[in-house]
């Protein structure tokens, strides 16, 4: 069973969509500066967003790294035992 959530999914989502709107009204802005500027104003730690946003990034194919879709995860872990841990 997962740990409960801390923060709820729809503070989840507009965090993140308030990260992509700075950074597109603001294309000097880096996600570090973003994640700070938006996380102190709604309350969510930067560090926090900051993964939240990376992993959005992952699993929209925008950035390589492992997506957070289940069954691609367990299909994974199949495929490559020896990998998965």
């Amino acid at each position: 069973m997962p740990a409960p959530r801390k923060y709820p999914e729809e503070l989840r989502a507009r965090a993140m969509r308030l990260v992509a709107e700075a950074r597109e009204q603001d294309s000097a802005l880096s996600l570090n500066a973003a994640v700070k500027r938006i996380g102190s104003r709604i309350g969510v730690n930067p560090d926090t967003l900051r993964g939240w946003v990376k992993q959005a990034d992952i699993d929209a194919g925008k950035r390589p790294g492992m997506t957070s879709d289940p069954g691609f995860r367990s299909w994974w872990a199949d495929e490559s035992p020896e990998l998965a841990g």
